[in-house]
């Protein structure tokens, strides 16, 4: 059974008044929308590691290269182009975490943070994604040095810090043990600490490197050997010119 059109000359004027005062704020509200300049959103906080892996559905390492891909995409919002340096680096660095832990054995969240992220022209936020860097660096030495040697260029030559530098390549030292590690990485810390003018230092850091038997290629040995005579050198040198 078909039911009658009711007629609008029979609907009641009120309603009628209603329904065209409605029609022309909605369209009011669009035409207000359109003349508003886009504004940028703010990078939301990520959710919890453990909440993302639920939500995931057993593929968390989908999950991990979704996130990092929405960071990436974040920055190109509708109508407008959000530079790196107006990100809120804090949730930056918790969104890298969070797809780090989901995907842990994956480089991608590192090498976008050291090679992208730090190199920020702002110091504070370049500093904050270097601390994640040597915070992820010390959870897997064998693994993540690259990141980490990148991250004492940029402290050295972005930041100018040498002390932030040589405590990075000291960690290198330290941790990055394994034997695909390459024997530069373990010699950062001597070659900053004679940048920094400090010799002794940087000739104890050789000889121990020489000592430790870690590095065994006989070219390298032979030109850490070659390093040892030219500091010894400037290190008398540098003592007879005090005593003039």
């Amino acid at each position: 059974m078909r039911t009658a059109l009711r007629p609008w000359s029979g609907v009641p004027r009120a309603l009628r008044w209603l329904l065209a005062a409605s029609l022309l704020l909605q369209l009011g509200w669009q035409l207000a929308r359109q003349a508003e300049p886009p504004q940028a959103r703010p990078l939301p906080a990520p959710p919890p590691a453990a909440v993302a892996r639920l939500a995931s559905l057993g593929e968390p390492l989908a999950m991990s290269k979704a996130m990092l891909l929405y960071l990436q995409a974040f920055e190109d919002q509708p109508g407008v182009s959000l530079a790196w340096r107006e990100l809120d680096y804090d949730r930056l660095a918790a969104w890298l975490e969070t797809a780090q832990a989901l995907d842990p054995r994956s480089q991608y969240a590192l090498v976008a943070t050291s090679a992208v992220y730090a190199g920020v022209a702002d110091p504070r936020r370049a500093r904050i994604m270097l601390a994640f860097v040597a915070a992820s660096f010390a959870a897997d030495p064998a693994r993540r040095w690259p990141a980490m040697a990148q991250a004492v260029l940029a402290a050295k030559h972005q930041l100018r810090d040498l002390p932030l530098a040589l405590t990075y390549a000291r960690q290198l030292r330290l941790l990055a043990t394994g034997p695909r590690v390459p024997p530069w990485v373990r010699e950062m810390e001597a070659f900053i600490l004679e940048d920094m003018d400090q010799l002794d230092s940087a000739r104890l850091v050789i000889g121990g490197l020489i000592q430790s038997g870690q590095i065994t290629d006989p070219h390298e040995l032979a030109f850490l050997a070659r390093r040892l005579d030219e500091l010894a050198g400037q290190i008398s040198a540098k003592k007879a010119h005090s005593t003039h």
